[in-house]
């Protein structure tokens, strides 16, 4: 394993802290430094940039994001177990590494970090899709990170950058290409990881867009996409009764056909609906 600085071997950190990975967090930890730094310039030129990442563990993609030049990262880790491996690492990268001990899911993390922001994570498994969701939907568009690298499960990430007409297309596809590209930017197997999955994984790469591809309602999108794609078997004009007594008449005016089904529908698709049932 090439030393990518001057701290321990992963394995040697894992064994001194004893960092057994918890299935119940979704934990699997990645091991070659190489591997991690790899991931870490999938984001691009990270020296004039704060990274939020989320799920460090014992601090693989930490180092390789410090190594690769970033100007400050942001690790939150909601297992307490793994801070002091995370304590090294700040010690070594004196001012570039402050270390959250919170759940992801209930903390303001943007207060912790100053723009420009990216997000490069190997997710916990468990609340990875949640989390992608949070960060493609706020209040306000752009956003506050300018790009997400993130690891998921091979599936998840196909979703993400599936396109019309296939069963990989659905919510997550819509809510992720209407605001941002995607892309996937790398795939990994299972025994690349410490325990392996039983799946492949893959890191996707979004860059945030200044303004959505289409106007729409950002509410009222969501809750059109995912009624839709609820009852993704079902033609839209059964699926899609229960936001308004004359669907039919609002699928038409938006050009959609009422006998086509949800996975049927591009993005511009939804967005002409949601117009049309906001209006």
């Amino acid at each position: 394993m090439s030393a990518i600085d001057t701290l321990p071997p992963l394995r040697e950190v894992i064994a001194t802290h004893g960092l057994s990975a918890k299935k119940a967090l979704g934990q699997n930890f990645l091991l070659d430094l190489n591997l991690t730094a790899k991931i870490a310039r999938q984001a691009g030129d990270l020296a004039s940039c704060d990274v939020l990442e989320v799920g460090p563990g014992p601090g693989g993609l930490t180092r390789g994001l410090l190594a690769e030049g970033a100007r400050r990262v942001v690790a939150v880790e909601k297992d307490a177990r793994c801070l002091p491996a995370l304590a090294e690492i700040a010690a070594a990268y004196p001012g570039r590494l402050e270390v959250l001990n919170a759940d992801a899911l209930a903390l303001d993390w943007a207060a912790h970090l100053t723009p420009p922001i990216k997000v490069v994570a190997n997710l916990p498994y468990n609340v990875g899709t949640e989390l992608l969701v949070r960060w493609l939907t706020p209040a306000a568009w752009p956003p506050v990170w300018t790009s997400l690298t993130l690891m998921f499960q091979r599936e998840v990430a196909e979703r993400i950058v599936a396109q019309p007409g296939g069963k990989a297309y659905g919510r997550l596809a819509v809510l992720a290409q209407w605001r941002s590209t995607a892309r996937i930017a790398m795939t990994l197997p299972p025994e690349a990881f410490t325990p392996p999955p039983k799946v492949r994984s893959a890191v996707v790469h979004l860059e945030a867009l200044p303004e959505p591809r289409f106007p729409a309602d950002p509410a009222v999108l969501e809750r059109v996409v995912a009624t839709a794609f609820n009852q993704r078997r079902k033609m839209l004009r059964a699926a899609l009764r229960g936001l308004s007594p004359e669907i039919e008449d609002h699928l038409r005016a938006a050009g959609l056909t009422p006998t086509d089904r949800a996975e049927q529908v591009p993005i511009e698709g939804f967005c002409a609906l949601a117009r049309s049932l906001a209006g």
